[in-house]
């Protein structure tokens, strides 16, 4: 293990108690530009995940300490630690955007953790040399919104970055209006991005490209060294993985209800992880063509247009590693799992959430009726599928039924499924009580909880982590949160800016 050199050795520096490694500053200097963070005046701790930070063999204690907090809000040094901002290109909004990279995030290290290597990363710590116009610091709202929303992907099963903490600040930051500033403090196995290696590729760097590559296949899928796949191309294999590991994340995303709202390339994970938490949104009523996003006029990140725009973005990268791959014909081949994984991952994922355990022929019909129905009569999509679970093991009808307009539409799709039901339908409704969440979290539950911590009352945002740790379970105490959202939360508008 290579312990990396302290970027601030004559400063006081926190020691966390725990052991880092390089990581990805083993690349070297082509791949990031080492630098130290600004501080924020004044921090105080919004929101600490004491569970994760457990599981990161951390002391919760210590990092709510007054020295933690100033360590988390990247004001006060971590011993061990040299923080660095990664370089990567990509497409955003379908449009080459060439060199992008870390414009305000900082790697603060790789820790070494009971469940293997994790790296953290500080995002708003200030400007780097890819902050391009930007001032390099993130919101109280979008980093609430983060913090939460990595949780509750967690929470729900689904692959993803995750929230360690977040640390607010009065200092005044400027987007449609002044708001202040926080930092949130996420980690994963790997931050790597499909535009790490257009980035590369783009430049015709194809030194550093293998390198990376390598570098990945080493890390994180040594499967593809040893592959008899493509005959015996490492790079293929690494494209086929990233493929399907993309392709069945999407399929949990649109089984749940969740549209990303920027699925730009450079947003997108090597590993198939949720990363890059902005403008996103669990759908409220059922709209195939919701989109979460308000600065996407034209719709591109449409929850219907997610799964098209993924096999998009891991089409470039197939384009990005193809100088590796070095066959058309082999690169088309690794992509071609995307299309076979995805709709097999959604079907199987939808036959779950209607409790059928075996797959049939009309399985498809059924679930393409009932969705027709639900955006039809603009049906809340969370709650239907509860309490379709609740009537499945035992509970009455008429809560599902009086969910639509269309009662006989509705009535004999029912009757359909009926039939399809195992004659024992109790297990079946247990089952998908623990396929569909009673809780997500809706827009406006994250924004009743920023509004709150915006008055120094961060109550809120520690109950929504409770339950989102939880979403399958009753939470007494709590059950508005499964409520029908209120009136006003269509108004609600979230956009790129934070």
């Amino acid at each position: 293990m290579t312990t990396l050199t302290d970027t601030h050795a004559d400063e006081q520096q926190l020691d966390l108690g725990a052991r880092w490694s390089e990581g990805f500053a083993r690349l070297g200097p082509a791949f990031f530009t080492a630098l130290p963070p600004q501080p924020l005046p004044a921090p105080y701790l919004v929101g600490l995940n004491e569970g994760l930070a457990r599981a990161l063999g951390l002391d919760p204690a210590l990092l709510a300490s007054a020295d933690g907090v100033r360590a988390l809000a990247a004001s006060q040094p971590v011993a061990g630690t040299r923080t660095m901002a990664t370089v990567y290109s990509g497409h955003q909004f379908g449009v080459w955007a060439g060199q992008l990279g870390d414009g305000r995030a900082l790697l603060l290290g790789e820790l070494d953790t009971p469940a293997g290597p994790q790296e953290l990363q500080f995002k708003g710590s200030g400007r780097t040399p890819y902050s391009r116009m930007g001032d390099g610091r993130a919101v109280l709202r979008s980093s609430i919104r983060e913090y939460l929303g990595s949780e509750a992907m967690q929470g729900l099963g689904i692959p993803t970055t995750r929230g360690l903490s977040v640390v607010g600040s009065d200092a005044p930051v400027r987007r449609e209006e002044v708001e202040t500033a926080a930092v949130v403090v996420r980690t994963a196995p790997s931050f790597i991005r499909f535009g790490h290696f257009e980035h590369f590729a783009s430049r015709d760097q194809l030194g550093e490209l293998r390198q990376l590559a390598d570098y990945v296949i080493e890390r994180f899928y040594p499967q593809c060294l040893s592959t008899d796949r493509f005959g015996g191309n490492p790079y293929a294999a690494l494209l086929e993985q990233v493929s399907e590991r993309t392709a069945a994340l999407v399929a949990q995303w649109q089984a749940v209800g969740f549209c990303h709202g920027v699925m730009n390339t450079d947003n997108m994970s090597i590993l198939g992880l949720t990363i890059d938490y902005g403008p996103f949104q669990f759908l409220d009523a059922f709209d195939p063509g919701h989109i979460c996003n308000h600065s996407d006029e034209a719709g591109r990140y449409a929850y219907n247009r997610q799964p098209n725009v993924a096999y998009w973005n891991v089409f470039c990268l197939g384009q990005a590693l193809y100088p590796l791959i070095d066959s058309e014909e082999t690169t088309l081949a690794a992509l071609e799992s995307y299309k076979q994984v995805f709709p097999r991952e959604l079907e199987a994922r939808m036959r779950a959430k209607l409790g059928l355990a075996d797959a049939h022929e009309a399985d498809r019909g059924l679930i393409e009726g009932v969705l027709q129905l639900l955006a039809k009569d603009r049906v809340d999509y969370t709650i239907f599928w509860r309490r379709l679970s609740q009537h499945v093991a035992g509970g009455p009808v008429d809560p599902v039924r009086d969910l639509f307009l269309d009662r006989q539409g509705f009535d004999a799709w029912l009757s359909d499924y009926h039939r399809r039901l195992p004659a024992e339908r109790e297990p079946a409704g247990l089952a998908m009580l623990g396929a569909n969440p009673k809780y997500v979290l809706r827009n406006h539950l994250g924004e009743l909880a920023i509004r709150r911590a915006r008055e120094k009352d961060f109550g809120g945002v520690r109950d929504l982590l409770q339950v989102l740790h939880a979403p399958f379970d009753d939470h007494p105490a709590h059950e508005a949160m499964a409520g029908f959202p209120p009136d006003w939360a269509s108004n609600i508008e979230i956009s790129c800016s934070s």
